[in-house]
């Protein structure tokens, strides 16, 4: 046996670039063949998920639906009870203006006063700011009302302790479930704001 190791040759080191050259090519093809299997499961999951938020979008849509069904037909006479003599209840006002879009669940109105409601199947605090927002905005989105006094409402199946301590402290009408119908829960002390 000799301790000589047998020399390398050119052609030696070109076998073993070329070979090297070829399993590189070939994890590159490994590479790109598991990134568009990976693309088109993420376009498949994209899809799905688009699928569900748009189903659970008109779930919402239709659960919002069922509760303002739910407060619509008592409305005039909650409001009458407190003396405001309305005789009116729109459903789902929309207004385009300057760009800007309003959109009203429930509206109860005469001539001389108009409650826009906000109705959540689950109203929180910020449901109430994001209303508090449009009743600041209303006169100029439904000039028809500007004459008008105008108090706001918001109305839930569901409302957190917090939104409903809030919406009275803001000077909201609250609409709550009551039984197979609504009422308010503000007190007959109660003064509502108005803008």
């Amino acid at each position: 046996m000799s301790d000589t190791a047998t020399p390398v040759t050119q052609d030696d080191v070109w076998r073993a670039f070329l070979e090297t050259d070829r399993k590189m090519q070939e994890t590159d093809r490994k590479i790109k063949e598991i990134a568009d299997q990976i693309q088109k499961l993420s376009a498949s999951t994209d899809q799905k998920i688009k699928q569900v938020t748009t189903q659970i979008g008109k779930l919402g849509g239709r659960l919002g639906e069922f509760v303002e069904g739910l407060v619509r037909p008592g409305c005039i006479a909650m409001f009458r009870e407190r003396g405001l003599p309305v005789d009116e209840v729109f459903s789902r006002l929309s207004k385009v203006r300057d760009g800007e879009e309003m959109e009203i669940d429930l509206l109860v109105a005469d001539t001389v006063v108009a409650i826009p409601i906000e109705v959540k199947s689950h109203l929180t605090v910020e449901d109430v700011r994001n209303h508090l927002k449009r009743l600041d905005k209303f006169k100029h989105f439904f000039p028809r009302f500007a004459d008008c006094r105008i108090h706001g409402a918001v109305a839930g199946m569901v409302i957190s302790a917090e939104a409903d301590r809030f919406a009275m402290n803001q000077g909201l009408f609250v609409i709550v479930q009551s039984g197979d119908s609504v009422e308010l829960a503000n007190g007959p002390e109660f003064q509502p704001k108005s803008w």
